[in-house]
């Protein structure tokens, strides 16, 4: 029961009502394994998560609630700029790579980081 209206309760059932008469429709998403949220430098998951969908006048919102767990993410190092490096700087492949994940990817940086002198 919700607390509120009138001083009674209101059950789960005749509050979605209520809130599909006002334009709201509200829908739990079944057989949800993962919700992974990824950042530049992160992904933040989780496992055990529960999505609900709010649909408010033709807007989407949707909750997830679970337990979040973070991990790194390693920086994609795509092989045209480990070629560029190389091609600069005349270093090997591999202290390409390194050093543009060193720099995260910043071409400059590794560079810079290569550089004779």
């Amino acid at each position: 029961m919700f607390p509120g209206i009138g001083g009674k309760g209101v059950s789960p059932k005749k509050m979605k009502q209520m809130m599909k008469q006002m334009g709201i429709n509200i829908e739990e998403i079944e057989g949800v394994e993962e919700v992974t949220i990824r950042t530049k430098d992160r992904e933040i998951f989780f496992l055990d998560a529960s999505v609900t969908v709010m649909d408010a006048q033709g807007n989407r919102s949707y909750q997830v609630v679970g337990t979040p767990q973070e991990r790194g993410r390693e920086t994609s190092i795509p092989d045209g700029d480990v070629e560029l490096v190389v091609a600069q700087t005349g270093c090997s492949p591999e202290e390409a790579r390194a050093a543009l994940k060193e720099a995260n990817g910043d071409l400059a940086e590794a560079i810079v980081r290569l550089a004779p002198g």
